[in-house]
């Protein structure tokens, strides 16, 4: 195998990386989607059996707060690929990252207020604009940065949950069932009260982003932004000793540190554990997201099909991320079908898998045709400042 063979199966691999971050997203964001209890502190009454709560634990211990942290990675990754885009070029790299972040934010918002209130893209938006001025800044100094932003977020929730144990309220449940049964009727009288109550939930979203998904997003941008720096996936082989030790902290700390938050977010519900949960969730979280990363690259290397069954998705991430929304709000939301409180947990996975499967195969297609999936196309002419060209018989400029 030649270099330049070997290089481009290691982009191939972070193509591949990124469309099995997809999959870790849409398996955490279908639960939203299903159900109008997720995040309230309050079981679902209508699917309290065991297997729902397995499900549900499942998703809390395996997928929850792991693959927003595995896409904030991939995007601090990507950062530097667009640095490298914009200096072959020989055009200005911050203006064309202004036009970037300007665009990206711009369709973050649109799908937070027609489709997902949930939406991640407006926080890398803004986070994306931190990045640029750190774009310089000295690699220990990036990864020292990221251990503390995660470490004061974690010990951060941790006092909270100290504070709650010394002063505990009661957990109003009435109350939560209520707020609960209010959001549902939103999701499914009319699309103009699914808009409304997006813009409602988005009134609140604030303390999830800036006292948690915000510092943990910009931790993983740096350690992102370190690894593409060194060319992590291209010059693989020489990281070999890091992702074992990757793995091997993953599977212990990190694993144990997941189960601990899985328990306490499902079957610890009103017991006083959430917040401790949380905290552990959030201080452990990287480490388990670092061995899935290692995890990928092990299964990438011995089975060489996987890579390329889920490297096309990748490559149109954002159009993925939008459609799994759309679809979703289609199939639970006053959009289309209203299925939201009718499918139970279990049921809502197998859906994500279908869907995942479909794009997988739709984007396989799409990529044979184009240069660019069609938000990528979008949001790379707002960053050109021109229309990219848009068939196959372009290559398209790696981002």
């Amino acid at each position: 195998m030649t270099a330049k063979s070997v290089q481009q199966e290691r982009i191939t691999n972070v193509d591949a990386l990124r469309g099995f971050a997809l999959l870790g997203i849409l398996v955490v964001n279908i639960t939203a989607f299903s159900s109008p209890y997720y995040g309230l502190g309050v079981a679902d009454p209508a699917f309290a059996a065991p297997l729902d709560q397995a499900v549900r634990f499942v998703v809390a211990f395996l997928f929850e707060t792991k693959f927003y942290l595995l896409f904030s990675f991939l995007f601090g990754y990507s950062f530097t690929l667009q640095m490298a885009s914009a200096e072959r070029a020989g055009e200005a790299f911050v203006p064309r990252l202004l036009r970037r972040q300007a665009g990206l934010w711009a369709i973050g918002l649109a799908h937070a207020v027609l489709l997902f209130h949930g939406d991640i893209l407006t926080t890398y938006a803004v986070l994306g604009m931190v990045l640029l001025v750190l774009r310089n800044i000295e690699e220990k100094t990036a990864l020292r940065l990221a251990f503390w932003l995660v470490v004061v977020t974690a010990l951060g929730w941790a006092a909270l949950g100290a504070l709650a144990t010394l002063d505990p309220m009661p957990l109003d449940a009435a109350a939560l069932l209520a707020e609960g049964e209010a959001a549902k009727s939103a999701y499914l009288a009319t699309p103009g009260s699914v808009i409304a109550q997006h813009l409602a939930e988005l009134s609140n979203v604030w303390v999830v982003i800036g006292l948690m998904q915000g510092p943990c997003a910009l931790a993983m941008f740096l350690v992102g932004l370190v690894a593409g720096k060194r060319q992590l996936f291209v010059q693989l082989d020489d990281y070999q000793p890091l992702l074992r030790r990757l793995l091997a902290a993953g599977m212990t700390v990190g694993l144990a540190g997941a189960a601990f938050y899985g328990w306490t977010s499902v079957y610890g519900i009103g017991t006083g554990w959430e917040l401790p949960g949380l905290a552990v969730g959030l201080l452990t979280a990287p480490l388990l997201t670092g061995a899935y990363v290692a995890l990928a690259m092990l299964a990438f290397q011995r089975f060489r099909r996987l890579p390329e069954m889920l490297a096309p998705a990748g490559r149109m991430a954002l159009s993925n991320y939008l459609f799994q929304s759309l679809v979703c709000s289609v199939l639970f939301y006053a959009y289309g079908l209203r299925l939201m409180g009718e499918v139970p947990p279990l049921g809502a996975q197998l859906i994500a898998v279908a869907i995942f499967a479909g794009q997988l195969a739709l984007s396989r297609w799409w990529m044979g045709r184009f240069a660019y999936g069609p938000l990528e196309w979008l949001l790379r002419a707002v960053t050109v400042a021109a229309w990219p060209r848009w068939r196959r018989d372009a290559a398209p400029v790696r981002q």
